[in-house]
């Protein structure tokens, strides 16, 4: 499975529990950090959690484990790191905190029309 795929594929499992403004980025050509980041905002620490669980869950059933995760003590930003993809699910106070989509601006957005809801 491609590194694109696996991206469509988080973006689709946070889509399925609710995630809001979820959001793919292709950072490949600007870091050699990843190919993409993912990011997606919850609702609660409950629904942040949620929404980290599935994306761990639907990537295991496709054979891909995680790499390493961050912030599950935490109650506003948990990180997946699954090497070629970093999934990060914020609430709206972490989301807007670390700015992402302006700390990867260089970055290539992914048009998610069709893919999530």
């Amino acid at each position: 499975m491609s590194s694109y795929d696996e991206a469509i594929l988080a973006a689709k499992a946070l889509s399925s529990k609710k995630g809001l403004d979820i959001q793919i980025i292709k950072i490949a050509d600007v870091s050699v950090l990843a190919d993409y980041m993912v990011i997606a905002t919850g609702t609660s620490s409950t629904h942040v959690k949620a929404l980290a669980d599935e994306v761990e869950y639907k990537l295991d059933q496709a054979g891909i484990s995680v790499s390493h995760i961050e912030g599950y003590r935490s109650n506003s930003w948990i990180l997946l790191d699954y090497i070629d993809v970093i999934v990060n699910v914020f609430d709206d106070e972490a989301r807007d905190f670390y700015d992402l989509e302006r700390l990867w601006q260089d970055g290539e957005s992914v048009d998610l029309a069709g893919i999530v809801d």
